[in-house]
């Protein structure tokens, strides 16, 4: 493994998380993310890298849209299924979606990542699954679910890929991080920034092994898990800085 370098709510400052901001809307149903439109090439660039050239990819709390239709025209090999369990964000990526007019973008689905059956075990398995910002601003039972998913519903060798801001070894990675945690629990105790320690000792189980941590603007990180080939003793490595 290599580490390298909806609600109307207060935005982060641009040098903080990318996480919990207000969106604007347009005319239309879409909705403008602030810092959707700031991670989104930063974060094309990691998923041209890590994903699979062509194949399915899941997203998990797809938000306002903008993420998948900016991947979608990058990567347009890929066939690529928005979800989000709010309603406003699905009619949101729905008129992206038709305002851009992408082929490989399919219609948006409801998950909640906690029950054990997501509705999309038809399309199963997916070469990738992707969530952008949400373990922190959910409770960590969604991040449970989300490894389970994984497991449950990646090919062998797929990748899962998370972004948003993290700790690492207990601690944060810079002062901002630590006020943004303090924020989210006064919002709600059960949200917080997740330690990629504890990501990583619920994913191996799963057959889930972190391969590489990207250290990303704002300072958030992007971490790339694959899931073990049906021959693969997963044995825990610690990362490699990149």
């Amino acid at each position: 493994m290599k580490y390298s370098s909806g609600p109307q709510v207060p935005t982060m400052p641009k040098d903080g998380p990318d996480s919990v901001e207000v969106r604007s809307r347009a005319g239309d149903a879409r909705h403008f993310s602030p810092s959707a439109a700031r991670n989104c090439v930063p974060i094309r660039e990691v998923l041209t890298r890590v994903l699979p050239k062509k194949g399915t990819v899941l997203e998990i709390g797809s938000g306002t849209g903008e993420h998948v239709v900016c991947f979608a025209k990058a990567l347009p090999r890929l066939v690529w299924l928005p979800s989000d369990p709010d309603g406003a964000s699905r009619a949101s990526i729905e008129a992206w979606m038709a305002h851009e007019g992408l082929a490989n973008v399919r219609a948006p689905v409801a998950i909640d990542v906690r029950e054990k059956i997501w509705g999309v075990e038809g399309d199963a398995p997916f070469d990738a699954m992707i969530s952008l910002n949400m373990v922190h601003i959910a409770p960590w039972a969604a991040t449970l679910g989300l490894l389970a998913g994984g497991a449950r519903l990646l090919r062998p060798d797929g990748v899962l890929f998370l972004y948003g801001p993290f700790m690492l070894g207990g601690k944060h990675t810079v002062a901002t991080n630590a006020a943004f945690d303090l924020d989210l629990k006064q919002r709600d105790p059960r949200w917080g920034v997740r330690d990629v320690d504890d990501i990583v000792s619920e994913a191996v189980p799963h057959g889930l092994e972190l391969r590489e941590v990207v250290e990303m603007p704002a300072n958030n990180l992007s971490l790339v898990l694959i899931k073990a080939s049906r021959h693969t003793q997963l044995e825990f490595v610690a990362p490699r800085v990149r």
